[in-house]
Formats: structure tokens, sequence, C-alpha cells
């Protein structure tokens, strides 16, 4: 069962949650749409939606350029399972709901996770290795909008790939490589493998600390007892190990920090189900642990497979995105309470994955 959530704190209404979020947005990719749907972040109203290449996963935020980025892996279907790899990124712009520009990584292909550095104006895509070289990651300049370059990783499948708050270190995590790959952004080079037993999503704190979801969530359909241990493996990108492991319950998929600290995790459960080896989903939860004690915090109930998860700049709200509900659980997380859940299906098309927080123009 799910833990306690935390103590409710009395709020004035000018503590609301929602205050000054008049003309903010959050961004919401249909994966199975395929769409980018966009959402008041004041009042949760429904207020576009954006038509896109086939199969969206990630969104990324560029505030300097104004523009959303969205990463196309596949044809259709997901990693290991799908009828081939695709090679673009969409730039939208947020304000006016439209595509402005299609970028083709060919001959790079799975481009999936992404990270924005805004001080040198670059976006980092993790794409999927091929028969002639690993996967890496693809050094791409916001203003141009044109590749500059590749990092390799030494594994097959980097997924998600995250930048220290420098812009100095990279880490890609790797599904089924043992391994985290370290790379170094300013010489473009892998520069350490830190053993983590296959690995999902991950977020850098300001030290440089990376917590990393492990193990890779295939083996939550391995024998019991055949499986590692499932939690959050905290990293020391200068010693290139791993100093310590927050224990969850579940396999975990999602992981986010905010700005406060706080660090959040989307733990999928599932019950037994004859007709299928990994079980069949159930609700999830979101854990919450504070990124610097290691302590935990708090358990909500979210929807079914939480895969993204994202906050607003101050750290007030979480967003939690739920793929096989299709929904999308705004979280108060000074109380960590639901204050609404999005259903995607019902207004696009089922399959919320990647979600961006865009704020209004200044």
């Amino acid at each position: 069962m799910p833990k306690s959530p935390m103590p409710p704190s009395p709020e004035s209404p000018s503590a609301s949650p929602r205050a000054g979020r008049e003309g903010d947005l959050l961004a919401v990719v249909s994966q199975s749409g395929p769409t980018v749907s966009f959402f008041d972040a004041a009042t949760d109203q429904h207020v576009g939606t954006v038509e896109v290449a086939a199969e969206p996963h990630e969104l990324c935020f560029d505030p300097a350029q104004r523009l959303l980025w969205c990463t196309h892996p596949y044809y259709s279907g997901y990693y290991h399972a799908n009828t081939g790899r695709r090679t673009e990124l969409t730039a939208i712009d947020p304000d006016t709901r439209r595509v402005v520009d299609v970028l083709d990584l060919a001959p790079e292909h799975g481009p999936h996770g992404l990270a924005l550095d805004p001080a040198r104006q670059r976006l980092y895509v993790s794409v999927e290795g091929s028969e002639d070289r690993p996967g890496g990651v693809v050094v791409v300049d916001t203003a141009t909008r044109r590749p500059l370059g590749r990092i390799d990783t030494d594994a097959p499948g980097p997924h998600w790939f995250a930048i220290d708050p420098t812009g100095r270190t990279g880490y890609a995590t790797n599904k089924e490589a043992p391994f985290v790959s370290v790379v170094d952004l300013e010489r473009d080079v892998l520069t350490a493998k830190i053993e983590v037993p296959g690995s999902e999503g991950l977020a850098v704190a300001a030290d440089g600390r990376a917590f990393v979801a492990a193990p890779y969530a295939d083996s939550f359909s391995a024998a019991a007892g055949q499986r590692p241990e499932s939690g959050i493996r905290v990293l020391d990108g200068r010693t290139a190990s791993v100093v310590d492991t927050l224990p969850t319950d579940d396999v975990v998929l999602a992981v986010h920090l905010t700005s406060t600290g706080r660090l959040l995790v989307g733990e999928t459960r599932t019950e037994p189900d004859p007709s299928s080896p990994i079980g069949r989903p159930v609700p999830g939860l979101l854990t919450v642990f504070d990124a610097g004690t290691h302590r935990r915090l708090g358990q909500l109930e979210v929807g079914r497979l939480p895969l993204t998860i994202t906050s607003s700049p101050d750290g007030r709200l979480g967003y939690v995105a739920c793929v096989i509900s299709s929904t999308v659980d705004v979280v108060d997380l000074e109380t960590l309470r639901r204050l609404a859940r999005l259903d995607i299906a019902k207004r696009d098309a089922p399959g919320a994955h990647g979600l961006a927080y865009v704020p209004r123009p200044v």
C-alpha cells in the first residue's frame, strides 16, 4: 500500500500552487496520436494541439529560442519492439502552436533523450547504435538548428541523457549495457563507465551527483530472486562510482529533480496476469525523496505506468505522465496531494509520455 502522504500545510490564497501561472503552459506528448497537447498551467484547460510525425516520445523546452523540441525514435512501437527507427527531431513554437522545423539526423537513428545547455546553445540528443558504430549523443546548435557532432557512449542503446548544471559533464543511461556512460562535454569524449545493472531515467543535481533508475525495466519480468534490487543509484561523477542506493518497492523508469531539491520517482506496479510475463499494470506511485539527505518524504498513487515526470520552475507543482492510463497527474509537491488528472486520450490520443513546462513569454 502507498505510504501516507506528507501532512498538508495551511496555505493562504496567495500561496496557492496555481497562483501566478497565468499564461504558462504544460505540453504533453500523445505517443500513439501522434500529437503534442497544450494545457493552461493555471486552470488545466486544454488550449491546443499540434500534430507531429509518428511516435513522439520526449520533449525539451528551450527558453532562449522559445522552441519546444520533440524526439521521434520509431515508426511504431517502442524500444526493442518497433517497426524501425526514425531519425527526426521536431521543433515546435509553443506560442503559436505550430511546427517550425523538422531536423533529420540521418544516418543517426532512434533519437530519444534530450538535454539542453542554454549557456552554450547546445541540445544533446541520445541516439541508438548500429552495426558499424555504438550508440551516442548528437550535439545540435539550438540557434542554427543544425548538428555539430556526435559523442560515442560505447553502448547500443543510450536512452536518456542528462547534464550537470555547469554543462561540462553528461550522463547517458543504457538499457542493456551494465554501466552508465559519463562524457566530457567540453571535449566531447567518453571519460568513464559507472557500473549499473541496466538503467532507465536519470536526473543530475547541482553538485554533479546523478540519480539513476535501475535496473532496466525489462528485467522486472525476470524470475524472482534474479532481478537486481530496484531503486535509484546515486552516482559520483568525480570518482565514477555508485555512492548510495535509494530503495524502491517497484521498478522505476521516470526520475526528475525539482529546483527545490526534491527527487521525484515514478514506480511501476503490476499484478499477476497469466496472459502476460510482466503482469498487468495497476496504478503506480510517485515517490518523493529529499535529494540532499536521501530521506523518503512520501508517496502518492498515480496512473498506470508512470513514464515521464517534470515540475514547474519554482518546484511547487509536479506532473506525472502515465502511458498506459494516458493521464497526467498534477501534484502539489508541498502537500503531496493530487490537484487534477488530465485525461490525454480523451482530449487527443492515447499514450501520454513526454512533458515540458513552458513559462509564458516575458
